[in-house]
């Protein structure tokens, strides 16, 4: 025995030393990046958390200031209005009270004229052919050209009006000076007569000649505010359409001021009929778009953050100059050909993209919207949030809608997010420095191990070297060699099993040549059993085909002839069949007795040698009954199943099959049992589909099915086709796996509703085939045409 334990182990790049080495030091590479790795990963994903909580925390901070915002500035601008409102309500208040007290307001009336005839008395103005007051009274009140008479004085009615008007200078000079501030305050009249009384004094009607020409001959209202009296006259006959119910005042966007030049607001409050079924005439204030503007063009948010005020519509009517370029706005006069004159800056014919597609609805109040804005060639972020006010009954050009206009608060992203930006770099710089520290640490670690895997290699590999010398010495054909390998470890085991081996390879080599002998016997002995099973196997499948072959012409041989479908009068029958396998499992028959006809179709379970032959049993049985004369075709269907189902019983076979008849006599159909729906193609084209669900249960599955059986009538009228079909056409899968369904076989059989009925099952089969293409047909398909002649 010789013994190579003595060799020294080589440590040259193709050792197992150096490979030991790689291997362990690699897995421990691996080990040490894996684990390194992830450190620095969960330490980069803690950073990231640590930075995106901060950044939610300080972002919905951030967003949260800026929602206040626009909700304090919205606040401050619903109070200037509401003060508004109070004012116009007050005045309204006193003049629906003279109204609805006629005594008061005609003692009032000339008590007033008596004691301030400046407030009454007008004079007729031949080049403006209008009459009005002379400077000097509280107010100004103007009668337009068809208010007067031929004698250039105020008409009755009409001179009636300016006296009770006149109590407007009683009460809108100490409004004028209390509460908001306001431009002006007035008296309208009635559309039949809408005398224009307006505190303080001013050259009304001339200013009126100037900037409006031809209002003096139009109706005053449909002119300057045309649909805004017909809303009222609506909210007199009806009050619940009035679109704010808690309020009457109608405000108008702003327009221009015929008196100042200045952009203004007006609201209106309608003044009622004592019975309050018509409209006298409406009461109002002005205030000037300074006032709304004041509050927005303040906003002071972040650095250079500015807020808006715009109508529902999107034009901004409140906004500091300088902002107006950051958001693209462009200002242009809008006047059509009567009405008063406003200011078009619309968002949405901004030159900004973002600001022009902003989004205004009503369920965005408050929402934070990001946008990005040019400014000199570059995309700036900004945020966007719209606060709307309270509703009001809005009027612009026809009838008074709810509308609510809107405070919009714009800031930069990137003054708004600053502390943001900067928390978010100070985590990542100590994210970095942790970092630093952890890969010096791998490092260390890595030459730790490196060491200590090179000094343990030695050892590990003198036994394995030992076994390679060995290994090539049994190469040369030396079968006396044997290893000894002190350790008590697996390669110490290998070093036993290797002694063992080349002993048995010893043994081996010497009684090869008897070996090869036995073995040799063995295959042949086995080659011929296998060919004897072979033949036999042949023998047994050229029986079963002709088996077969047999069964399938015998079911062939029992369907419904050509010739006997001609004879069929009234209609035309055409059929077709093609099973899956050699024996298919699909019925269907055309059965006539005593002027009765009789049509049925079905699909027992599965396919192949039992299903047609039970195929078969339920063709004899249905041939038998038709002849006996049953034309019940409840009782035809019940007594049907309990031969079937008996025949099951007794050949212990667990198939049924779903099965449906179609009775026609006297120009009707009648349907029974459970099967595909049926198809009625009416001879205009409609399509009808019939569901049998509810006729009837699977043949075989109870022995008593008469509960469940029902019928359901069917017109059958000329030029009418019924198309019956088993689930092998519908299911059949095209080049793609789509199946050919209901709609194509619907769609296939209306497009030759006018053809015969072997023209029309000829067409269908011709669809179905080019919709399966060279696929494999996997189910028996069954196809049964009948169109009334």
């Amino acid at each position: 025995m010789s013994d190579d334990s003595k060799e020294m182990p080589r440590f040259g790049l193709r050792s197992f030393r150096a490979k030991f080495v790689l291997v362990v030091g690699g897995a421990v590479l691996f080990d040490l990046l894996l684990s390194g790795g992830l450190a620095l990963w969960n330490v980069q994903r803690l950073s990231q958390d640590a930075a995106s909580e901060v950044g939610a925390g300080l972002t919905e901070a951030n967003q949260d200031y800026i929602r206040s915002y626009a909700e304090s500035t919205a606040s401050r601008v619903d109070l200037l209005l509401d003060r508004v409102h109070a004012d116009v309500q007050s005045l309204a208040g006193v003049i629906q009270g003279q109204i609805d007290d006629p005594d008061r307001q005609a003692k009032v009336g000339s008590t007033l004229a008596g004691q301030a005839s400046g407030s009454v008395d007008v004079v007729y103005d031949a080049k403006g052919q209008w009459a009005q007051n002379l400077p000097g009274a509280p107010s100004v009140v103007s009668v337009w050209s068809y208010l007067l008479g031929p004698d250039h004085k105020p008409l009755p009615a009409v001179q009636q009006e300016i006296d009770n008007s006149a109590v407007l200078d009683l009460v809108a000079p100490s409004l004028m000076n209390s509460g908001s501030s306001k431009l002006q305050m007035y008296f309208i009249g009635p559309k039949e007569r809408p005398i224009f009384r307006t505190a303080p004094y001013t050259d009304q009607a001339q200013t009126f000649d100037r900037l409006y020409p031809g209002h003096n001959s139009a109706e005053f209202w449909e002119f300057f505010f045309p649909g805004i009296y017909g809303s009222w006259e609506q909210w007199a006959r009806d009050p619940a359409t009035r679109p704010v119910p808690e309020s009457s005042i109608t405000q108008t966007a702003p327009y221009t001021d015929a008196i100042t030049g200045k952009l203004i607001v007006s609201f209106f409050h309608p003044l009622w009929t004592k019975d309050r079924k018509g409209v006298a005439g409406a009461a109002g204030a002005d205030i000037t778009l300074d006032q709304l503007a004041e509050i927005v063009e303040n906003v002071k948010i972040a650095e250079t953050g500015f807020g808006f005020l715009s109508m529902p519509n999107g034009n901004v009517i409140a906004i500091n100059p300088k902002s107006e370029a950051t958001i693209g706005l462009v200002s242009s006069s809008d006047k059509g050909v009567d009405g008063v004159t406003g200011l078009e800056r619309s968002l949405h014919g901004s030159t900004q993209p973002a600001i022009a597609s902003l989004d205004l609805k009503q369920e965005n109040d408050g929402v934070i919207q990001h946008v990005m804005l040019q400014q000199d060639g570059e995309s700036v972020p900004y945020i966007v949030v719209l606060k709307g006010l309270k509703p009001t009954n809005l009027w612009s050009a026809g009838p008074a809608e709810k509308q609510a206009m809107s405070v919009g608060i714009v800031v930069p992203e990137g003054e708004i997010y600053a502390s943001l930006v900067a928390a978010q770099e100070s985590i990542s710089k100590a994210t970095n420095r942790i970092l630093l520290y952890q890969l010096l640490a791998i490092i260390v670690s890595l030459l730790i191990v490196f060491a200590a895997v090179f000094g343990l290699s030695k050892r590990i590999t003198a036994g394995l070297s030992a076994l390679a010398a060995a290994a090539r010495r049994l190469q040369n054909k030396d079968y006396s060699v044997r290893v000894n390998i002190p350790t008590k470890d697996e390669v110490g085991e290998v070093g036993v099993a290797f002694n063992r081996m080349a002993e048995e390879i010893s043994y081996n080599t010497e009684n090869l040549e008897q070996l090869v002998d036995e073995r040799t016997r063995d295959l042949e002995y086995a080659n011929v059993e296998i060919s004897s099973l072979n033949e036999k196997l042949r023998s047994e499948n050229v029986r079963l085909g002709a088996e077969l072959d047999v069964a399938r012409q015998i079911q062939m041989m029992v369907l419904p002839k050509d010739r006997e479908l001609a004879k069929i009068p009234g209609v035309e029958i055409a059929a077709f069949m093609r099973p899956a396998d050699e024996v298919g499992g699909d019925y269907y028959d055309v059965l006539q007795h005593a002027g009765k006809l009789k049509i049925g179709i079905g699909d027992v379970t599965g396919h192949g040698l039992e299903s047609g032959v039970l195929m078969l049993m339920v063709q004899s049985v249905a041939r038998a009954l038709q002849e006996t004369g049953q034309g019940d075709p409840l009782l035809f269907l019940n007594q049907l199943n309990r031969a079937i189902f008996k025949n099951l019983e007794r050949t212990n076979s667990d198939k049924h099959l779903s099965l449906a008849f179609l009775d026609y006599e006297d120009e009707h159909l009648v349907l029974s049992g459970q099967h595909e729906e049926v198809l009625v193609v009416r001879a205009g084209g409609s399509v009808e589909r019939i569901d049998t669900i509810d006729l009837g249960l699977p043949i075989g599955l109870e022995k008593d099915i008469s509960p469940f059986v029902a019928t359901r009538n069917i017109p059958f009228a000329s030029g009418d086709v019924v198309v019956l079909h088993t689930d092998g056409v519908t299911e059949a899968e095209g080049a793609r796996g789509e199946l050919f369904g209901l709609d194509r076989l619907c769609e296939s059989a209306v497009q030759r509703r006018g053809a015969s009925a072997e023209e029309i099952k000829t067409g269908i089969v011709e669809d179905l085939m080019a919709h399966i293409g060279t696929r494999k047909i996997h189910d028996d398909i069954t196809l049964v045409v009948m169109r009334h002649r």
